[in-house]
């Protein structure tokens, strides 16, 4: 079953937390600057899609409303400490033949509280 796939340990494994202090030093030239950590979590399946989830936790003292969080989804199919590409190919090998990825995609930026927003990743699963 796909969802006993993507327990806490496997999801820290596919995005590791030091992954954010990374992003903000190559975008900025120091971890210290970002305004968020990012966390990678699971969201269900319907058999055709996978969905995750890049949450975007504020830093405390920071505030991650004043951020432009709504340009991330493309700063994020792109960027390659994000490597939004290396995650799936490792979705697809954790998958061993259950299914198989076909393509990604990147959401709009939600805010489901002040504190956290976040960008869905869908995976469309071959037939």
């Amino acid at each position: 079953m796909i969802d006993a796939l993507f327990t806490p340990e496997t999801l820290q494994q596919l995005f590791p937390k030091e992954r954010s202090n990374d992003f903000f030093d190559a975008l900025f030239g120091d971890a210290s600057e970002g305004a968020y950590d990012i966390e990678l979590a699971y969201n269900g399946t319907d058999g055709k899609n996978i969905t995750l989830e890049l949450r975007l936790h504020e830093r405390p003292g920071c505030c991650l409303a004043c951020n432009l969080t709504q340009g991330l989804p493309q700063v994020f199919a792109r960027h390659p400490v994000i490597n939004v590409a290396g995650v799936v190919e490792d979705v697809d090998k954790m998958l061993a033949g259950q299914a198989r990825c076909r393509e990604w995609s990147l959401g709009h930026t939600e805010q489901r509280r002040k504190e956290m927003h976040l960008v869905p990743l869908i995976i469309r699963l071959d037939d």
